[in-house]
């Protein structure tokens, strides 16, 4: 696509390099840019930004704490081999709902689109506490899914409303911060819950605290929106088929991906019909969205209008994938090669959680003090490259020092990648699409989770299969070419046989999980590849938003001087 990042309609801001200003100007300006907006921060807007984190850690806690929970909540639902949607609903409702909640948050306002995300997400939790089957479980968890996909566009939103993008990446710490909390945390209270009390309290837990950030959001979340126009006008100016089109392609491709391998080979009608009617609806929507005909199209075209947006966008999917395509088999090396017990592994992996998320957090401060983003970007694809390199070496003799050493050039890496993406989307397009813009990299953010989790599970069991006759038990065989050997790959399933069988078992694994990790390099190579054309563009100081505090209306806090 044409590059126009040097065209007014990018606001003025000139290309890193283009234009070289006087740096002790430049700093000197900034620095009385940062003065002047700190000082306008008062307790409304921290306030704010507490109740954003509350609803980060409530989001961050759910999406895994399920993990250690499952097994158990499977067991007293009597839910049998539906199992897997419970988890796998979460993450399609939450991917699917993204650009229309964007959408609705420029019409309605990002207080009544907050607001909503919450209730919606109260309501699921309540929904999957209180049910007594698979069915209402599930239906729960596809609610509480779409609540923690508005949840994390709608974070975003608002921290772009509030300050200016040079200083988002100081905000986003703060909330990552939390968000690593209630990531590492989760799985422990997860474990806590079912042991102590009832299931139940898994996501009943989610009320009182969800019910507390709602009510901060409800008295502080007071911004400024368009209330010129009846509720009816701006329900009229929503994508309607743009929406359908996207929602009824994604679920196509997700309900694919759910089956693949776990239902059906790959290369069964009940998979190759929704992948290629939802690819075909990916093509559909791409093309309906650029009709001149759409007045307010969900996903404008006008975002991918130059080269970064292009390749941010790209990369950020490709990362996405890689992203899960790690925390499966990550552990999945430690129980299954290391013989790690579930409980160990997840103390194991905590090296990858402690090191990323300060990292990640890290990366962002350092983004906004020296307003750079390129050499982030290709350092934390080199360490990712590297990482995933490194870990294709592992096997059952890898030394604890060394392991942890490949975690935490990979973690770097993830951290550096995942969260300075979206600034740099942001800085290539006008604040005006800053919503869409967000809902629209957080969508395709989800939608790599998916085909990381598909695309690496694929990989492994054709693998273990082709590994398989390396294993002289008719029945260690029969599990590992089953197509679903992730479930085998487990410390109770290795030591359930003797030996020579034993080692055998543990060879396929280790050599399975060697050649995953080799075909992943190349995909962060690619993205390494694609950042070395990335255009570092200026982090604009100026805040310039239609959806400032309401507090600051009139006053000219809303415009901060560069």
């Amino acid at each position: 696509m044409p590059s126009n990042e040097n065209t007014p309609a990018d606001l003025g801001h000139q290309e890193m390099g283009s234009v070289r200003p006087d740096p002790s100007d430049q700093d000197s300006q900034e620095s009385t840019a940062d003065l002047d907006e700190k000082s306008k921060r008062g307790f409304q807007f921290w306030a704010i930004i507490v109740a954003l984190c509350i609803v980060s850690l409530l989001s961050a806690a759910e999406n895994t704490v399920v993990v250690t929970s499952l097994p158990t909540i499977v067991e007293k639902l009597n839910i049998g081999e539906d199992y897997v949607w419970i988890s796998n609903v979460f993450f399609l409702t939450s991917a699917v709902v993204q650009p229309l909640f964007g959408q609705l948050a420029n019409l309605f306002g990002r207080r009544h689109m907050a607001l909503s995300i919450v209730a919606i997400y109260i309501l699921g939790s309540g929904v999957c506490g209180a049910a007594n089957n698979g069915g209402t479980l599930i239906a729960g968890r596809a609610i509480q899914g779409m609540g923690s996909g508005g949840i994390n566009m709608i974070i975003d939103v608002i921290v772009s409303d509030l300050v200016p993008l040079r200083q988002r990446g100081n905000f986003i710490a703060i909330i990552l911060a939390v968000y690593g909390l209630g990531t590492t945390l989760g799985p422990l209270l997860g474990g806590i819950i079912v042991e102590t009390t009832s299931w139940r309290w898994v996501f009943y837990i989610n009320l009182p605290i969800g019910a507390f950030a709602f009510s901060l959001l409800f008295i502080f979340l007071r911004v400024k929106w368009d209330k010129s126009t009846t509720a009816l006008e701006r329900l009229r100016r929503l994508d309607y088929v743009g929406n359908g089109i996207l929602i009824a392609s994604t679920v196509s491709i997700l309900v694919a991906l759910t089956w693949a391998d776990a239902l059906y080979p790959w290369a069964d009608w009940h998979i190759l019909v929704p992948l290629v009617v939802g690819l075909g609806g990916m093509v559909l929507f791409v093309v309906f969205e650029g009709l001149p005909c759409v007045a307010d199209p969900v996903m404008p075209l006008r975002l991918f209008s130059n080269r970064t947006a292009v390749i941010v966008y790209i990369a950020t999917f490709v990362n996405a994938m890689q992203n899960y395509w790690l925390f499966f088999f990550i552990p999945l090396y430690f129980q299954a090669v290391k013989l790690a017990s579930p409980a160990e592994s997840g103390v194991d992996l905590l090296v990858f959680s402690l090191v990323g998320i300060p990292g990640a957090a890290i990366a962002l401060m350092i983004m906004s003090r020296w307003g750079r983003y390129k050499i982030i970007h290709l350092t934390g694809s080199a360490l990712f490259t590297l990482g995933i390199g490194l870990f294709s070496m592992m096997d059952q003799n890898t030394a604890t020092v060394a392991w942890v050493f490949f975690n935490i050039a990979a973690a770097l890496g993830s951290g550096m990648l995942t969260n300075t993406f979206l600034p740099a989307f942001q800085a290539s397009l006008k604040e005006t699409d800053q919503a869409s813009a967000t809902a629209s990299w957080n969508f395709i953010r989800s939608f790599g989770n998916v085909w990381g989790v598909a695309i690496s599970a694929a990989i492994f069991n054709s693998f273990t299969a082709a590994y398989a006759p390396l294993v002289d038990d008719a029945r260690a065989r029969a599990s590992l070419t089953s197509g679903n050997s992730y479930s085998s790959a487990t410390k109770a399933f290795v030591e359930s046989f003797e030996e020579p069988v034993k080692q055998q078992i543990l060879t396929v694994f280790t050599k399975s999980l060697q050649k995953l990790f080799m075909i992943g390099v190349p995909f962060s190579g690619f993205v390494f590849l694609l950042i070395l054309f990335e255009k570092e563009i200026a982090l604009r100081t100026e805040l310039k938003t239609e959806f400032g505090l309401e507090e600051r209306e009139g006053t000219g806090s809303d415009r901060v001087a560069p």
